[in-house]
């Protein structure tokens, strides 16, 4: 079972970005220790996400596809 991720970096640069947003500013600037953080995060995230979507793509590929067969007659179900 996979480690929860802190996401607070994440939660943090979008505060900014909507608190820039709302007074009109033209720029943000990250120190060197939110851009690491930021960044990491992402990483994680990211590697993450790739591995649930491969663990996913297995589960479909070994999952028993039954064929349904319909025959319609006058109708009727067969």
């Amino acid at each position: 079972m996979p480690s929860d991720i802190n996401t607070y970096p994440i939660q943090q640069f979008i505060e900014l970005v909507k608190l820039a947003d709302v007074s009109q500013k033209k720029e943000i600037k990250l120190d060197i220790k939110t851009a690491r953080n930021l960044a990491l995060t992402l990483g994680e995230v990211t590697a993450q996400l790739s591995q649930d979507y491969s663990q996913l793509i297995k589960d479909i590929q070994n999952t028993n596809t039954d064929v349904v067969e319909i025959r319609m007659d006058g109708g009727g179900f067969k």
